[in-house]
């Protein structure tokens, strides 16, 4: 009899973990107008699925926010932090201030050694990446903590090449350190973590295959693996880019991935994030995987919890959002404790933003090359707002610094040349030229004496 009862005991308990929702959520706070971490911490307990969040840095009053929570916690270190933490003395005064006065209340799951360093750090934060990991899981150990692991989210920027997925490859300058992590990750059990964002691959004859709907799919030439879906291709070329290295035995997560609801161009609407973000949930809890890593879940993390109406550049950074700041949905996308049953439609009506007087797409030219750059008549303010945000994305912007080759008197030429290289680092979407209406696509290549633009 106590055998059958443990037997039907199992069964449920499998069958609940096989049904379990997993699903995580960025947490960024860059908006004047967001409810308590105590409030968005509790919202999130009893009112959604969400049982996973990542924050961008390392605010006591949200790691506090979630002690006793049943939510797992992920934090970020900054990165300009990282040099510090290259030696073991500096690591474990950092978990001793930062870590053990919230351990093991709150359920810090992993530990990220700064966002997107590969992309945007500067050489001591690159070159101090792996070492300030291992002097961190040391000091963890040290500490007597030894369930929170340590990683660092990459952007796609690493990737020389993602088409056909099976053709992934990294970019040479940056393998030796990823190599060099995937060791690391070996070692302690750790996941790599990137940020797989079809948005940045959208174009309209994608448009389908970039957010989960029907589509004719795409056969890998050398692989002859089908491939529905944009996400699971940038999954697969990050695995492909691994192997090629080494490396099949590493947990992904994909800690950063979503759609926005509002911008000034048609990729950006509320039906487009619905379809992408309630998709994308189904199928990485589905356990299906992928067509190179099948019947495997991976750990999901939506870019963003709130739509944030501080954040710097285009109108689409405003917008990632599921929630607005009063907590309401902006659509349902499925993770509403009491909607699961609901189409996937806007929960309430919805208004996306005004589209903008923005620049709007120019069609490549066939052969030709596309640049971004300053639109006549926009203000000194807002050329000078766009200097400031990409310089702050980590682009490098000392050619127009005094003494560097793109340097000058002229505001639009200092500012259309880090525009450019903006738009270029992120894969040449129109969108990301629009600047809040004060860039636009030329043809025509703007590079002057020595300073020459990306293209």
């Amino acid at each position: 009899m106590a055998a059958a009862t443990n037997l039907v005991l199992s069964l449920l308990l499998f069958q609940l973990a096989t049904t379990a929702y997993s699903i995580g959520v960025n947490y960024g706070t860059l908006a004047n107008n967001l409810p308590p971490p105590a409030q968005v911490a509790n919202f999130l307990k009893t009112q959604t699925v969400i049982d996973a969040v990542k924050i961008f840095d390392v605010n006591p009053e949200i790691i506090k926010a979630f002690a006793n929570s049943g939510i797992s916690l992920t934090i970020t270190i900054p990165n300009g932090e990282i040099p510090g933490l290259t030696n073991l003395a500096g690591a474990r005064q950092w978990v001793v201030q930062h870590i053990k006065p919230f351990y093991p209340a709150t359920k810090i799951k992993y530990i990220l050694m700064g966002n997107e360093i590969l992309h945007w750090g500067d050489d001591a934060q690159k070159n101090g990446l792996v070492p300030a990991m291992r002097q961190l899981h040391a000091a963890l150990i040290q500490e007597g903590i030894k369930d929170v692991k340590v990683s660092t989210p990459h952007s796609l920027g690493i990737m020389l090449a993602s088409e056909p997925a099976s053709a992934g490859r990294f970019r040479p300058e940056v393998t030796p350190i990823l190599l060099d992590q995937l060791r690391f990750c070996r070692e302690t059990k750790s996941p790599f973590m990137f940020n797989p964002y079809p948005y940045f691959g959208w174009s309209p004859q994608k448009e389908n295959f970039a957010l989960f709907r029907p589509n004719k799919g795409i056969v890998d030439q050398f692989t002859k693996k089908m491939y529905t879906n944009m996400f699971d291709n940038l999954m697969d070329a990050v695995y492909s880019a691994c192997k090629a290295i080494g490396f099949t035995d590493i947990e992904f997560v994909a800690a950063e991935t979503g759609w926005p609801s509002a911008c000034e161009f048609p990729v950006c609407s509320v039906q487009n994030a619905v379809d992408y973000n309630a998709n994308l949930i189904k199928h990485v809890n589905s356990g299906k995987g992928t067509p190179l890593m099948p019947n495997r879940k991976f750990e999901t993390y939506i870019f963003a919890l709130f739509n944030e109406n501080e954040k710097p550049g285009p109108l689409a950074e405003k917008n990632w959002g599921l929630f607005k700041p009063d907590m309401t949905p902006v659509y349902n996308a499925g993770v509403m404790r009491n909607q699961q049953a609901l189409p996937n439609q806007p929960a309430r009506p919805v208004i996306p933003a005004k589209p903008g007087k923005g620049a709007k797409p120019v069609a490549p030219v066939a052969g030709g090359k596309k640049w971004c750059v300053a639109k006549p008549g926009a203000s000194p303010q807002a050329l000078q707002a766009n200097i400031d945000y990409v310089c702050g994305k980590g682009v490098d912007c000392k050619p127009i610094q005094a003494g560097g080759v793109c340097f000058s008197n002229d505001l639009a030429g200092r500012a259309s040349y880090l525009m450019n290289a903006y738009y270029h680092a992120n894969g040449l979407h129109d969108f990301n030229c629009d600047f809040s209406g004060s860039g636009q696509i030329t043809t025509l290549n703007p590079s002057r004496g020595k300073c020459t633009y990306n293209a």
